[in-house]
């Protein structure tokens, strides 16, 4: 159970940079919400998208092959294998913002009315930034250095939501009143640029913060570590580009299902603004995941009982406290919702969907470790394809009829297919008795309270919530119950104990 704790324990402390920098950034939804048209918020979920696709390709799945190579018994140098990666990186993202640089102006074109050159140059520089660090950030990860990780990550998290509050609402009133004492740094029509420049202020200086980590040994380069890092990474990237795609690729493409240009940003407006509700489910995979890499890893020297153990609890817990966190957002949901603006609330039906949708994606990562452990990653790259397959069906076909909520439901239908076939495909390749049963019974619990809290009479909000406190109170009861091993989790583990 050792395992399990240290896995919980570094979940907790991933989780406080990853969960409280999300949440801070998600209070920032009311601001965009509020300043800022849907046609405007709808330029930033576009541009995002294409960033999140685009650092995958710059990162090239190197943070997976690192942890892979780090503890590969063939190699007894782990620091050879960190410096091979980081001159990688260093060498790709630098390659990439030159080439921005010198076709600045057909990118800005190719991208319509969300190409303002000024934007794509910001994010260019930022997304160089981010894809380089990635690999100090992971080195903090392999050396366990949870504190350092969530001290620099909350940092950056701080100083970019501090720059959004300067620009977005300090400096135009200070403007209005004297605007020459901030006509040095603002402009009023530079708009939803100041979000960009707030991230890439943010991000130089994290690249700053990991200077000790960048220089942690002397930079050597090793072709043939290099060469089989990039073999084994290859997969993963094509792997990641589709699975990004999956989360991606219906903000990128709407505009061209649609047949309103001005109309579909507006409508990915509302849609990127419910989606971010959704982001709780999302906060709690990245946290996890951010401990389960290296613990897996770590956990594949012992193998035999104890490491299967490990892996079939890590999947269990994982189930447990994600279907809480489900059914926390969606009965607090007539509270929540105010996190944005009024305007944006015909888009709430997407919330339950797209939960239920990651909730399934993180089902699938944890089922991932059969195609790892047995470097079998081309796997990986075959259940995001067939995944991508899926959300691209369904998108060309139900976004011109149904809008956004086709989006939803493409999500959801992705990752479930992806869910359901690498479960079958690792009983053949990588056996791990999960408990099927146990889980079962918890989605249908879960469901259950869903349903009963979805039917209850909203006649007034604070009785509604107290009847799906209740709900909740009994989710959360039959998990102590059935699941004594709660008792030994870090610091909540006092309060389930037996007496």
């Amino acid at each position: 159970m050792s395992g399990m704790k240290s896995l919980a324990k570094d979940t907790a402390v991933y989780g406080l940079s990853s969960i409280i920098g999300r949440f801070l950034n998600w209070c920032l939804v009311p601001l965009y919400t509020n300043v800022f048209s849907q046609a405007e918020y709808g330029v930033v979920t576009y541009l995002y998208s294409l960033v999140a696709l685009l650092l995958i390709i710059l990162t090239y799945g190197l943070e997976t092959g690192f942890f892979r190579f780090a503890n590969h018994e063939k190699y007894q140098d782990p620091m050879r294998v960190y410096t091979t990666a980081l001159l990688s990186l260093a060498g790709t993202s630098t390659l990439f913002l030159a080439a921005v640089v010198v076709f600045l102006d057909p990118l800005s074109a190719a991208l319509g009315s969300s190409g303002d050159p000024r934007y794509v140059l910001m994010l260019a520089a930022t997304l160089a930034i981010d894809a380089f660090t990635a690999l100090p950030f992971a080195y903090l990860r392999y050396r366990q250095k949870a504190l350092r990780f969530a001290g620099i990550k909350l940092l950056s998290i701080f100083l970019n939501i501090g720059l959004n509050l300067f620009f977005i609402l300090l400096c135009p009133a200070i403007y209005a009143r004297h605007p020459e004492w901030v006509a040095w740094c603002y402009a009023p029509d530079f708009g939803v640029g100041y979000i960009f420049l707030s991230n890439l202020i943010a991000s130089g200086v994290t690249l700053l913060a990991l200077i000790p980590e960048i220089f942690a040994a002397r930079f050597r380069f090793d072709g043939e570590i290099w060469r089989r890092m990039i073999a084994y990474s290859f997969p993963l990237l094509v792997m990641g580009l589709a699975g990004i795609m999956n989360q991606t690729i219906d903000k990128l493409i709407y505009p061209a299902l649609v047949a309103d240009t001005d109309c579909a940003m507006a409508e990915l407006g509302i849609y990127g603004a419910n989606y971010k509700i959704a982001i709780v489910m999302v906060m709690f995979i990245q946290a996890f995941r951010f401990a389960y890499e290296p613990f897996v890893f770590a956990k594949s020297r012992s193998r035999g009982e104890d490491a299967t153990k490990a892996y079939v609890d890590a999947m269990h817990y994982f189930i447990i406290f994600a279907l809480l966190i489900f059914l926390g957002v969606m009965f607090y949901l007539p509270v929540l919702k105010y996190f944005i603006a009024p305007a944006y609330f015909s888009g709430l039906a997407v919330v339950p969907v797209v939960m239920a949708g990651e909730l399934f994606f993180g089902i699938f990562y944890n089922l991932s470790l059969w195609y790892k452990l047995t470097d079998r990653t081309q796997w990986g790259t075959w259940l995001s394809l067939l995944g991508l397959a899926v959300t691209l069906a369904v998108n060309i076909a139900f976004v011109p009829r149904f809008g956004y909520m086709a989006c939803a439901w493409a999500a959801f239908c992705c990752y479930f297919t992806m869910m359901t076939v690498s479960y079958l495909l690792g009983r053949k390749y990588y056996p791990v008795p999960y408990k099927t049963g146990a889980a079962l019974r918890y989605v249908v619990l879960a469901a259950a309270l869903y349903a009963i809290g979805s039917l209850l009479p909203d006649r007034s909000t604070v009785g509604l919530l107290a009847a799906r406190t209740g709900l909740l109170a009994v989710f959360i009861a039959y998990a102590i119950r059935r699941d004594i091993a709660l008792a030994e989790l870090p610091l909540l583990g006092k309060y389930f104990r037996k007496k």
